[in-house]
């Protein structure tokens, strides 16, 4: 009986992270709408100029509430680890992750945190894109940057069925917490997808939960314009460590082969083709039949080598819970 009661203790301490700078506006509207089913609520203040943490402690009598504050700003990032190492060190069993500029709606903590108490999730994510209705009130440009943004942050994470990846809004159990590498994180705004790809390194289940998004008169701090192309070469990078992580470091499959050689052939193809291609074109004379027979196959069969690892990928992604093989259960 007393096992019993502790575990359900353990499973009532969910925190939320609340990463803190230029939102003393919202912030406190965003704490009171925080329900009971809270522990504890760390309010990181990331340098803020406008003292979003001093903002807090004067406004806001909850005492669930403990201010983290940073000397030197280390980015949204940053201070969500700060806020998870925080979290863990104090015993918290689920980790929500909240914004303070009012976009997300704590009503929604509970089903963030249902999915992982229920053992069927380590992590959960949001999507605002479930209700197809929902979307048109999305501005366009912040529509279109993220749906460029999600496409990359598929192939680096290797978490296909996730329909929102760049979403901030997530829960995760304090085991999956523990085994990432917080210091090595991005601190900036690349941190969620950075999760993501460290996650399936660990072969960690991550769902969705669907969400409505609010915009309002808040100011996003993240210009797409700008980080697209950082973006770009960080995803690229991940999506080489995932591969190697994978499928040749852990271990070796028919996908492990399929990637290599479908880029062999799909190279060799291109550069033959176009070689020859434009050697014809400058002597003015046509290509041979069986020349162009040499370039076109290696192409096609490098795609169909190509298409069929992604495949394998998309098949394999973690469909079984770390945490829920660590559960204590009570005692009879």
């Amino acid at each position: 009986m007393n096992s019993k009661i502790e575990i359900l203790t353990e499973e009532q301490r969910i925190a939320v992270v609340i990463p803190s700078y230029r939102v003393t506006a919202h912030i406190a509207g965003v704490i009171a709408a925080i329900g009971p089913e809270v522990w504890r609520i760390y309010v990181v203040d990331d340098a803020c100029p406008d003292g979003s943490g001093e903002h807090v402690v004067n406004v806001c009598s909850d005492p669930r509430i403990k201010v983290l504050p940073h000397d030197l700003n280390k980015g949204v990032g940053g201070a969500v680890m700060t806020g998870y190492q925080a979290a863990i060190a104090d015993g918290a069993s689920i980790i929500v992750k909240v914004d303070g500029d009012g976009q997300m709606d704590p009503a929604l903590i509970p089903l963030f945190i249902e999915p992982i108490l229920a053992g069927e999730a380590d992590y959960a994510k949001g999507n605002r894109f479930f209700d197809l209705e929902e979307v048109r009130s999305m501005p366009r440009a912040r529509l279109f940057g993220n749906a460029v943004l999600s496409l990359m942050a598929k192939l680096s994470t290797g978490y296909w069925d996730l329909f929102d990846p760049t979403n901030g809004y997530t829960a995760i159990h304090r085991d999956m917490a523990r085994l990432l590498p917080l210091d090595k994180i991005s601190q900036r705004y690349f941190f969620e997808t950075d999760i993501l790809f460290r996650l399936n390194t660990l072969r960690a289940v991550v769902v969705d939960v669907p969400m409505e998004a609010k915009y309002g008169e808040e100011v996003s701090n993240l210009k797409i314009s700008k980080i697209v192309g950082e973006f770009l070469l960080k995803h690229a990078r991940n999506f080489a460590k995932r591969i190697f992580y994978n499928y040749y470091l852990r271990g070796m499959s028919l996908a492990s082969i399929e990637l290599p050689l479908g880029l062999l052939m799909l190279s060799f193809g291109t550069v033959f083709g176009s070689y020859h291609w434009l050697e014809s074109a400058s002597n003015g004379v046509a290509t041979p039949a069986g020349t162009v027979m040499l370039s076109a196959l290696p192409i096609l069969m490098g795609v169909q080598l190509i298409m069929a690892f992604l495949g394998y990928d998309i098949a394999t992604v973690p469909k079984r819970p770390r945490h829920a093989k660590h559960r204590k259960r009570p005692k009879p």
